[in-house]
């Protein structure tokens, strides 16, 4: 699940708890070319407020006329289904790309009780499905793996619910501020370890949170799993590779280390002394980044988030061709 769908429930809990109406929407079927996935999600409040997408605008629009115009019953105890671009010309009206359709459930929100556990559980890192029968309205929730796909049976919604993804950077210098800032933008929880006190000035809260400890340890503490990448930016060996001996071993989709060729080389050569497995160097991403002829400091960031969405995303970004994703089917 897409952590700005995270952002779409929250909002909900909180307009719940604050004793309004709200409708939820949640894209389970598309055809042709869709603006927006099976899964993504919109609320809509009582007084015409939305939050989250599923198209490019227009169909949020006609949603905010159904309210006005008395087409919707917020408080209504049903779950129904929605459907935009069944015909060249409706397509062509909500702003959807040529042959695309997409049908929405229609959901009011009554306790927000479910809501309030479907966080805490992502909250916690975990993978959760939530079912949702059209007929009565009841949700479920219940454990999920990372291969699971949302499933859409026309009765029941088994929609896919996973945490944020999260960047660990090893090193607080100039670098790691761009990638941070970049990092936030593409919507990843940014984490920061170094434990070198000159090089923590000036960063604010909203930057990232500081992991404390040695670089190993902020590694271990943070459990790295399939949602998480560590990057190693302090150019001192003592620093990452502490890091990434632990990081190799651990579950994180991604993990690499700023450095040239050559000396990304070596430490595989000194990684190897310290006991660590070949099939576990081999995880390693040195020189990061895709090759854009980066020199400056953004660009070398914007370099490294180019491969590390490429990763994520289900993208070889070596020989630019289809991965299996690093999420499985969590979108």
């Amino acid at each position: 699940m897409d952590s700005v769908d995270l952002n779409v429930l929250r909002s909900v809990l909180e307009w719940r708890r604050a004793g309004r109406r709200v409708v939820l929407y949640t894209v389970v079927q598309t055809w042709g070319s869709a603006p927006r996935p099976p899964g993504a999600m919109l609320a809509l409040r009582d007084d015409g407020v939305v939050i989250g997408s599923v198209s490019g605008g227009c169909i949020e629009d006609d949603l905010i006329s159904r309210l006005n115009d008395g087409r919707l019953a917020p408080a209504a105890p049903a779950v129904s289904l929605v459907t935009y671009g069944v015909t060249v010309e409706e397509a062509a009206r909500f702003g959807l790309p040529c042959g695309g359709t997409l049908r929405l459930t229609e959901e009011p929100v009554g306790d927000p009780a479910w809501v309030d556990e479907l966080l805490r559980r992502c909250q916690a890192q975990q993978i959760v499905a939530r079912e949702l029968n059209l007929n009565t309205g009841q949700v479920l929730l219940k454990a999920a793996n990372k291969a699971d796909e949302l499933v859409f049976d026309g009765v029941t919604l088994r929609a896919i619910y996973g945490p944020r993804w999260r960047l660990l950077l090893i090193g607080a210098g100039q670098l790691s501020r761009y990638v941070a800032q970049m990092a936030r933008l593409l919507d990843f929880e940014v984490l920061i370890c170094d434990p070198r006190q000159e090089f923590v000035h000036g960063w604010e809260p909203q930057d990232g949170r500081f992991v404390a400890g040695m670089p190993d340890d902020a590694v271990l503490s943070i459990v790295p799993d399939e949602r998480t990448a560590v990057v190693a930016l302090t150019h001192d060996p003592r620093l990452d590779d502490m890091a990434l001996l632990t990081a190799l071993d651990s579950r994180a989709f991604y993990v690499g280390a700023l450095g040239s060729r050559v000396n990304s080389q070596r430490r595989r050569d000194n990684l190897a002394l310290l006991g660590l497995s070949a099939q576990a160097i081999e995880r390693l991403h040195g020189p990061v980044g895709l090759h854009i002829g980066s020199h400056t400091p953004a660009e070398i960031a914007l370099s490294l988030l180019a491969e590390i969405v490429a990763i994520k995303n289900g993208i070889d970004s070596s020989q630019k061709k289809p991965l299996l994703r690093a999420s499985g089917a969590v979108a």
